[in-house]
């Protein structure tokens, strides 16, 4: 390979490495907004601590059987019939998804 070549290669993979970096801010932060979004909006029915309330505990223990599936797409559609709100307009299903398996870990917002 020319020294041309070798260079505009090193250029593509400096440029990917940054879109990367800067990819991974991003998901950091909307982490972070999605981690205030669980204790605030969901907090406000599930209980702060997310033990309870006029929504049942999130706690991993409870959430167990459930697979992170199943947990997503009530988080995206709802509980018909019950005051859980469908969160499709404000969520990604990867949003979802991510939420999904911090409960399941067992986070505390």
């Amino acid at each position: 390979m020319t020294r041309i070549g070798l260079t505009v290669l090193a250029a593509i993979a400096l440029a990917a490495c940054h879109t990367a970096s800067a990819h991974a801010e991003l998901a950091y932060a909307r982490q972070a907004e999605l981690l205030y979004l669980l204790k605030h909006d969901c907090g406000s029915c599930h209980g702060m601590r997310l033990e309870g309330g006029l929504g049942p505990p999130l706690t991993a223990q409870r959430l167990r059987p459930l697979s992170t599936e199943t947990l997503s797409m009530t988080i995206l559609h709802g509980r018909p019939g019950t005051p859980m709100p469908p969160w499709r307009p404000f969520l990604s299903r990867e949003e979802a998804m991510w939420l999904a398996s911090q409960l399941k870990q067992g986070v505390r917002p």
